[in-house]
């Protein structure tokens, strides 16, 4: 069963440039459900009756689920068969979508939406480990880079679609616009996709798989809880000690067992371990800044929801333009992955502080800001992927896939609960009215003259959270180039 693996490492699949179309597509279905559903929330209220607890549900069921499970998949793809794990996650995501699609109340849709979790993190293991497996390594640069822009293209489109499907069709058209490319997906897996797994077939490790899967799960839902209920609320406190308690067990089961599905020799890598930090910090900075970012497009500069979309995508798009036509790949090709990160994470913190600086004042500065981070995260987020795929045995490629998208829902998830506390401390210390958020301050105000100075301070809280992310992104690439120059000059191990 291993012989796949050999053939296509040494020698390069020879339809893989269409195997990676069709995962790419099969990709984009995913991280468009990560963002999609926020623009369906009114029509969901109103034809589902939805309350905001549901809506909530409806939402972070798929997050905390795929969240939970990627290390789980990743592991179960080298181990069962990584062709096996595509081709089971397309079919889970495909009857997810149906299902949600067809709901007709939201106990159904949030069933639904846990469903489509399943088949996400199964899919996102999946298809990176794939790439890893057809392409030659002399290759891995530039098709990372495609994987990673289309990862890009879908939450930049994710809004604009949403929004799209909802003027022309009813909310269910959402979720069923998933079915046929689930099934082009199924047919190019099955006829195109090489098998490959861990030749060594090691024993499943079941507790460990258990206790990721409930200590991630755990500790996304206390992030994603903590800026609603207080970061000292029971709730969120009790789901933290969960989370670091197992998580905790899940680190000391792995050290002692023979065959564990998270080697702990990999953090004695120092590629890998800055490779880790440096993926934290940029995710931190971005996730936490552009979800920011778009709250300050419609509440301060006044644009709707679609018009914030689309002024936020030149982000994205230049993303892709770089990443597909390979200039991203050749810069880090020339410049290593340790300067490629470096230059690439310090491109993205001048886009942070440009934005930041400039905010009040239009849109002029805003677009010179997403541009730089556009270009900066073409070249650094590729490498970074590249830094920790490369840095684990071949045979583990499903494990470091479920690794590399770990870190990035934690980093997001924290980024966007720490520097929405950074914005809500700074608003509120600038504003007298008791209300925490800037619409509910604006209602209260009593005159033109207060909500003007209401949506300056909001501005300022804008502006010292985008500082606090430009700061993140920074260190995260002095961390992850300095860790990688010095595992190539020989020293990779602690």
């Amino acid at each position: 069963m291993s012989a796949p693996t050999s053939v296509t490492v040494s020698q390069g699949h020879p339809q893989r440039w269409l195997i990676l179309g069709v995962i790419c597509l099969a990709q984009l279905t995913v991280v468009l459900d990560n963002t999609v559903l926020n623009v369906a929330i009114p029509s969901l209220t109103r034809e589902l009756g939805a309350a905001t607890s549901d809506i909530q549900w409806m939402i972070n069921a798929y997050s905390l689920v795929q969240s939970g499970l990627l290390l789980t998949a990743g592991s179960a793809a080298d181990r069962y068969g990584r062709k096996k794990m595509l081709i089971a996650g397309l079919s889970l995501f495909g009857i997810g979508s149906l299902v949600a699609g067809l709901a007709d109340s939201t106990g159904q849709l949030i069933a639904a939406r846990a469903g489509m979790g399943v088949g996400g993190a199964l899919l996102l293991t999946t298809t990176l480990a794939v790439v890893m497996q057809i392409f030659t390594p002399e290759e891995h640069a530039k098709a990372i880079g495609i994987w990673a822009a289309v990862n890009a293209l879908g939450f930049a489109c994710g809004p604009l679609l949403g929004g799209f499907m909802l003027d022309h069709f009813w909310w269910g058209a959402i979720f069923l616009v998933n079915l046929p490319v689930a099934a082009v997906g199924l047919v190019a897996a099955v006829t195109l996709v090489p098998e490959s797994k861990n030749p060594r077939g090691d024993r499943p490790d079941l507790l460990g798989a258990l206790l990721s899967t409930i200590g991630m799960a755990s500790l996304v839902f206390a992030i994603i809880s903590g800026p609603e209920h207080g970061w000292t609320s029971g709730r969120v406190l009790l789901t933290a000690a969960v989370a670091v308690g197992v998580l905790g067990g899940f680190a000391y089961w792995e050290s002692r067992i023979e065959h564990p599905m998270l080697d702990p020799h990999f953090f004695r890598d120092r590629r890998f371990t800055g490779a880790i930090a440096g993926a934290v910090l940029i995710t931190f900075g971005m996730g936490g800044s552009l979800f920011l970012l778009t709250q300050h497009m419609q509440f301060v500069l006044g644009y709707g929801p679609l018009e914030a979309g689309l002024r936020t995508a030149p982000l994205a798009l230049s993303i892709v333009v770089l990443n597909f036509s390979g200039v991203a790949a050749k810069w880090a090709k020339r410049l290593g992955n340790p300067a490629a990160i470096g230059l690439g994470m310090a491109l993205m913190a001048g886009g942070l502080v440009s934005i930041a600086t400039v905010a009040s004042g239009g849109y002029a500065g805003t677009l010179v800001g997403l541009l730089l981070i556009g270009a900066g995260a073409a070249v650094a987020n590729p490498a970074m992927a590249h830094a920790i795929m490369s840095s684990i045995p071949p045979e583990k490629a499903g494990i470091g896939a479920g690794i590399n998208g770990t870190v990035a829902e934690f980093g997001q998830g924290l980024g966007v609960a720490v520097l929405g506390a950074v914005l809500s401390s700074r608003f509120a210390a600038l504003v007298s009215v008791a209300a925490s958020s800037l619409p509910a301050a604006l209602a209260e105000a009593g005159s033109a003259g207060e909500r003007a100075r209401i949506t300056e301070a909001f501005s300022s809280g804008l502006e010292s959270s985008l500082l606090v992310g430009a700061v993140a992104v920074l260190a995260g690439g002095l961390v992850a180039a300095a860790l990688l120059r010095r595992a190539e000059r020989g020293e990779g191990a602690w």
